[in-house]
């Protein structure tokens, strides 16, 4: 599940409105909205903070998308590509315990690294059906 999704299913369940999800998280409502209508995701890792204070519940929760990956790509390959996708970003996460990598960055460089399986699973597709 997307961050926007997630956040959206948070506020509904919270029953509080968009205005007054973006006033607890110290943003403006545009910008809250564009979270959960426009994928667009915060820059300031605080705001996360915020929204998981507001919402309660774990700041990875609104961090982590790998859980969506992981699913899709055992609904598309499967069984192994579940498994595939589990040990990728297993060792994703792996290069960058302990490292000085900003968060932000680590979250886009596994973004990136998700996006790289898709298309190598698709090429890789195409040169099996010739």
């Amino acid at each position: 599940m997307k961050f926007g999704e997630k956040i959206r299913r948070l506020r509904t369940a919270k029953r509080i409105s968009q205005e007054e999800a973006a006033k607890a998280a110290g943003i403006s409502r545009r910008a809250y909205g564009s979270y959960e209508q426009d994928g667009v995701y915060p820059r300031n890792r605080e705001i996360y903070s915020r929204l998981a204070a507001l919402f309660e519940c774990d700041v990875n929760y609104l961090l982590t998308e790998d859980e969506d990956f992981v699913s899709r790509a055992g609904e598309v390959y499967g069984d192994r590509g579940r498994r595939q996708a589990q040990d990728l970003v297993r060792e994703a996460s792996a290069l960058f315990a302990g490292g000085e990598l900003a968060d932000e960055d680590k979250d886009e460089m596994l973004r990136a690294i998700q996006e790289a399986y898709w298309i190598a699973k698709e090429r890789n597709r195409k040169y099996k059906a010739n």
